[in-house]
């Protein structure tokens, strides 16, 4: 059956925003005017995640938001969706002194209706993670396919496999004695929804099914573990892969950033 969209995203802006659980160790989620912010710390992910603004109340909600940010010396990200309210919200994030990143597309598919079967190619293996020691090699791979400091990522997987290993499974796909994909799968306690995360192949080994493998093995733990949707922020390149796998665009979501 195909996934009903409306409901789907309804239930997904319930479960993974406004009533979000904190994503790693040392996070917690702040529930004020009207928004829900994670304060991640220095290695995690400080954030907006959902706000239920108006055209009169969303400046001094930005304004405040601003200002709890920069007491605490922190980046942080207001992660905008297209449905979110008011219609020109971004607009007034820019005006606040936000830069936005590349927008990328909230895809879902119903966990039951995906294949768990993985396919390789020849001398190519996949590798579950769980060494917080490992992550290194994990790293390396998303350096060099997203071309990104991976620091604060190590910390944060270092910390979720020896904290809270339940909630996450990492990905490594080895060419012989060679790293050559990475990615992860973050599994909130109490949802509906396993997130993907990650998916970088190096350049030279993409086109290859090796991303489409680490889908089905993270498809497989999220059955296992009884999860009902896979949802994933997915990028241009890795949309139309998503969308031949049965995953469905719900809606794009934009990270404004404010530097502190």
């Amino acid at each position: 059956m195909p996934v009903d969209s409306g409901v789907v995203l309804a239930c997904f802006d319930q479960q993974m925003r406004r009533d979000a659980p904190p994503d790693g160790p040392g996070a917690r989620v702040e529930r004020a005017d009207d928004v829900v912010r994670q304060v991640g710390g220095d290695a995690g992910w400080n954030g907006v995640l959902w706000s239920e603004l108006d055209a009169d109340t969303a400046d001094a909600a930005i304004a405040a938001q601003v200002r709890h940010f920069r007491e605490l010396g922190q980046e942080f990200e207001w992660k905008l969706y297209s449905h979110d309210r008011p219609v020109d919200l971004a607009e007034r994030l820019r005006r606040a002194g936000f830069a936005a990143e590349p927008p990328e597309t909230l895809m879902v598919a119903e966990v039951a209706a995906l294949t768990t079967e993985v396919e390789l190619p020849d001398g190519v293996d996949l590798r579950l993670i769980t060494d917080p020691e490992a992550v290194d090699l994990v790293v390396d791979v998303h350096e060099q396919a997203f071309g990104e400091d991976g620091s604060r990522f190590r910390d944060s997987i270092r910390a979720q496999l020896a904290e809270q290993p339940d909630r996450v499974a990492v990905v490594l796909a080895v060419a012989g004695d060679v790293p050559v994909c990475a990615a992860r799968m973050e599994m909130p306690p109490g949802t509906d929804f396993a997130s993907l995360w990650g998916g970088g192949t190096l350049p030279t080994w993409r086109g290859r099914g090796i991303y489409r493998a680490t889908v089905a093995l993270r498809a497989r733990i999220a059955a296992e573990r009884g999860y009902r949707y896979l949802q994933v922020d997915a990028s241009d390149q890795s949309q139309p892969i998503l969308g031949r796998l049965g995953f469905v665009a719900l809606s794009t979501t934009t990270p404004y950033v404010y530097e502190a």
